[in-house]
């Protein structure tokens, strides 16, 4: 079996998988001041909320965007799995994705496991919408190139920033109102959020298309995809399992290196 782990932002994705299916996912929030050791404790703990033992898993991969904690994950999985040294996904590391940016090696992990997961379940070209801390919207061409895409404020973000910096506005919860237009604070805040960045994806998806000059398979992940994707008007494959997908192709194309 495979530990598969995303380090985001603000959640940690967990997950183990092998070639028959996706035994869970889960997901743990983000704190830097964690050690390995603590790390090591949760992952055990969540192993056994789903009857896996540590002795099950025979490989791991990481992928991060939180640079700081990638160290001290490595570390936690080895203590908790003995003989198991993981993959990061990173320069070095097979894909079969090629890449063409300005620069590669900017381009954030998560981007590049979306991106495998995207074209090796749906093909080419696609389009895949990452509804996380940001909301990143990429584009895979027809040629099965990578050829870059946006990054706009997530849901949440966008949430924060405006509670934060506007006095007499509340915090809410991210449910979407019954209608567009709403005739209270609380509803005028949820569908300004939720139809807003429903509406940024229908609107990034039309102009990529526009500029492509074909049309796309389109794919969401992510966190709060489920909330957002629903009110979107273009149809949207939701596949909240893409990131474990991509993690497990990755490590598949590179296990005969270990």
């Amino acid at each position: 079996m495979l530990l598969a782990i995303d380090m985001g932002n603000t959640n940690i994705e967990v997950g183990v998988i092998d070639d028959r299916k996706i035994h869970f996912t889960e997901r743990i929030s983000t704190d830097r001041d964690k050690t390995e050791l603590e790390y090591a404790v949760i992952l055990k703990t969540v192993m056994e909320i789903h009857g896996i033992e540590p002795e099950e898993i025979n490989g791991s991969i990481i992928s991060s965007v939180v640079p700081p904690l990638t160290h001290i994950m490595k570390q936690a999985v080895r203590k908790l799995v003995k003989n198991v040294n993981p993959m990061v996904v990173g320069s070095g590391l097979k894909t079969g994705l090629n890449i063409i940016m300005d620069d590669p090696r900017t381009m954030g992990a998560d981007l590049v496991v979306d991106s495998v997961a995207a074209m090796t379940e749906y093909g080419a070209p696609s389009i895949v919408v990452d509804m996380g801390t940001a909301t990143t919207i990429t584009v895979i061409d027809k040629d099965r190139n990578y050829i870059g895409g946006v990054i706009a404020p997530g849901v949440r973000t966008s949430l924060e920033a405006l509670v934060s910096d506007t006095s007499q506005l509340p915090r809410v919860s991210l449910s979407a109102p019954k209608t567009y237009i709403c005739t209270n604070t609380v509803d005028c805040m949820k569908s300004g959020i939720i139809n807003g960045q429903a509406s940024l994806v229908d609107g990034m998806i039309d102009r990529f298309e526009e500029e492509l000059g074909y049309s796309t398979t389109v794919v969401a992940t992510g966190g709060l995809s489920k909330v957002i994707i629903p009110k979107c008007r273009h149809k949207i494959i939701l596949d909240n399992a893409l990131m474990m997908k991509g993690l497990k192709a990755i490590y598949d194309k590179n296990k005969g290196k270990r």
